[in-house]
């Protein structure tokens, strides 16, 4: 038999703040969207708004170290450990399991550029590279930083002990590291996982590849599902990280559940029309009978053609469900939206919004995934 999985720490952090009660409200309500549309003109996107970072990061030498990605990432993972009660248990940290769905490290453009610049009149431009790149960049660099760095800092930073996972592989990351660790407790393959990811949408790096694939909206905000006259991705910096236990542990602990987890599952369909539509019900059927009240949290993209496959296999499975796109509140963050949108979903049902919620989101290039959360 299965074991039952819940959420018993919440860790948010993105342009609507921080933590369960700021972004339950955005949840629960009509609130505006903060978009920065002037900063990485023409492209819109919703910036972090700024965390005091010595509450989770207490050393500046630690904070230093780190590249925003890998702070927003340590910062909403120490949200969760506090929600959870775990932050000062030794014991407990020993024991837990870091799952993390990392992108692929950010460079250092200040170094790029002033590179690039110097090699122009250097007379060995080898040598010169060469001297440049043992000099100026940082000992956590290798051209950018190492993917798997979040997860170590995590442990240093907030001493835990246990072992850990970095997934890579865009949004399809944040899909398998939820439904991993979802999977290896209700397998008794461990009892408690802190699990998410973090993404740092302001990087111009980053919108130049999306852009040379043509996946970003350079056009004013519009919300996810009405982006038809000019359809694509606004991204957004946000962080999400849950602890997710088995339901049994919890209850010895006196901890609070927020939700179950009941099910979590990925596809990765080939992209042909009617692919992710079908990829997406097949997930959702595999979930049982979902709730006519449920709630939807989609983590689509508002790319062309997927996204409307994704709101017909929402409006399939759960027809009288309230539907909620996770890109309207935060924006889309990559590798962290499925975590984030399973953090919203688990708010939601934590504050009562909700009794049942499904997750679902489709990649803006490859793969699918869906989840199902009912109240604990």
């Amino acid at each position: 038999m299965a074991r039952d999985v819940v959420i018993t720490g919440i860790g948010l952090a993105s342009s609507l703040g921080e933590g369960v009660e700021a972004h339950a409200l955005a949840l629960a309500s009509d609130t505006a969207p903060v978009v920065d549309t002037q900063s990485f003109a023409p492209y819109p996107l919703h910036p972090l708004k700024p965390l005091e970072l010595d509450k989770q990061i207490p050393k500046k030498s630690d904070q230093r170290q780190m590249e925003p990605w890998q702070r927003l990432g340590v910062y909403a993972a120490g949200l969760a450990l506090d929600d959870a009660g775990l932050k000062d248990d030794t014991e407990a940290k020993s024991q837990l399991q870091v799952i993390v769905a990392a992108g692929g490290g950010e460079r250092d453009h200040a170094v790029d550029a002033a590179i690039l610049a110097g090699l122009r009149n250097a007379n060995q431009p080898g040598a010169f590279l060469n001297e440049r790149l043992m000099g100026d960049l940082r000992p956590t660099l290798f051209l950018a930083q190492l993917s798997n760095l979040l997860a170590g800092n995590i442990g240093i930073v907030h001493g835990i002990t246990g072992a850990s996972r970095t997934l890579m592989g865009e949004e399809q990351a944040g899909v398998d590291a939820i439904r991993t660790a979802q999977a290896r407790i209700a397998a008794g393959q461990a009892d408690i996982i802190l699990v998410g990811g973090a993404y740092n949408a302001e990087r111009r790096d980053m919108l130049l590849l999306f852009e040379l694939g043509g996946f970003l909206r350079s056009a004013d905000f519009a919300p996810v599902f009405a982006r038809s006259e000019a359809p694509g991705m606004i991204t957004g910096s946000a962080g999400a990280f849950l602890v997710l236990e088995a339901a049994e542990r919890a209850a010895a602990r006196g901890a609070r559940a927020h939700a179950r987890l009941s099910h979590a599952g990925a596809h990765r369909s080939r992209r042909q029309p009617g692919s992710v539509a079908k990829a997406l019900d097949e997930l959702l059927s595999g979930f049982g009978q979902i709730a006519a009240d449920a709630l939807a949290i989609s983590a689509a993209t508002g790319c062309a053609e997927i996204t409307d496959e994704e709101a017909a296999a929402i409006a399939k499975a759960a027809p009288g469900a309230r539907r909620i796109a996770t890109g309207d509140l935060v924006g889309h963050s990559v590798e962290a939206a499925f975590p984030v949108s399973v953090a919203l979903a688990a708010a939601a049902l934590s504050t009562g919004a909700a009794n049942e919620a499904i997750v679902t989101g489709a990649a803006h290039w490859r793969g699918e995934g869906a989840a199902r959360l009912v109240k604990a």
